[in-house]
This record gives structure tokens, C-alpha cells and sequence, in this order.
């Protein structure tokens, strides 16, 4: 079981990024704040040494996303939520980001997680590659196709 230090330190670090990988994958604020409680739950109570700030922040990382996963996957979850909820988001955003961010919220899964990863968190390939359990090489290919899908949804030049 973790200090209560040692747990405000890793809220006050990794709140936004666990929020916004939450947010993501669930395109709901209270189900968002539910699986964030839950992710620094096990965070609390999990007995893991991490053996740096990066793997603790891959470690978190890992467990909001399956925490996502399990919670999308619960007979209590209740897909209803129209993506205008994250309107309210958007207010400190240019348009084009946030056309950008749907666009990004509307791909499958599989490429967005690699594209949040990498260009949101600011992963190189071989970290992402470890994070989401990926080979390399599928990295970089999950990568072109989601870069090519956002393409075709934005109708211009997406950075690769």
C-alpha cells in the first residue's frame, strides 16, 4: 500500500493524462471520473516497485486503459452519450483542434491508442510498442493506417 504522499505526488502528476486517456475511450465525464478513481485505487493499494517515474507512468498508463476496456465491456455500461457532451472541452480549443480531436475520437480503437500515445503523450514507437503489448512493426503500421484514416476524414495533411 502506497503513502499518502507518495499517492498525491502521482495525482498531481498524471491526473490530466489519465483524465484525458479516460475521456478518450469513454466520451463521458462520469464515467471518466469513475474509472479514474478506480485506476489510482489500484494504484493506492497496488504493491509494485517501479523502477523509475517512466515505468510507473507506463504502468498507469496500462492499467486506465484496460480499466476503460473492462469498464466499456460491464452490462452497467450505457453507451448513450452523444459526442457533443465534449463540447464543453472544446471551449479552450481551436476549431481545428477540435475537428482534429474528433476526428482522432472517432477511429477505431487499435489506432487510438497508438496516435494519442504518440502524439499526445509523446512516445516514440518502441515505448508505445511496449506500453500496448505491440510489436514494432505493428506500431508503425497502426500508425500509417490511422494517419491515413484521419486524412481521409480531414480531407488534408496529417503529421507522420
Amino acid at each position: 500500500m502506497r503513502t499518502e504522499q507518495e499517492t498525491s505526488r502521482a495525482i498531481e502528476l498524471y491526473s490530466d493524462m489519465i483524465r484525458r486517456i479516460c475521456l478518450l475511450h469513454l466520451k463521458n465525464h462520469a464515467d471518466t471520473e469513475d474509472v479514474f478513481q478506480e485506476v489510482f485505487l489500484k494504484y493506492v493499494l497496488c504493491g509494485v516497485v517501479f523502477e523509475s517515474v517512466e515505468h510507473e507512468k507506463a504502468w498507469l498508463i496500462r492499467v486506465t486503459v484496460n480499466a476503460c476496456k473492462d469498464f466499456l465491456k460491464s452490462l452497467f455500461h450505457r453507451r448513450t452519450v452523444p459526442l457533443e457532451v465534449l463540447s464543453e472541452e472544446a471551449a479552450s480549443v481551436s476549431p481545428e483542434q477540435y475537428e482534429t480531436l474528433e476526428a482522432v475520437l472517432a477511429l477505431p480503437e487499435k489506432y487510438k491508442d497508438v496516435i494519442y500515445l504518440y502524439y499526445y503523450e509523446g512516445y516514440n514507437v518502441r515505448e508505445v510498442a511496449s506500453i500496448l503489448k505491440k510489436k514494432e512493426n505493428t506500431v508503425y503500421t497502426l500508425l500509417s493506417r490511422g494517419r491515413e484514416l484521419l486524412r481521409q476524414e480531414l480531407g488534408g495533411d496529417v503529421v507522420g
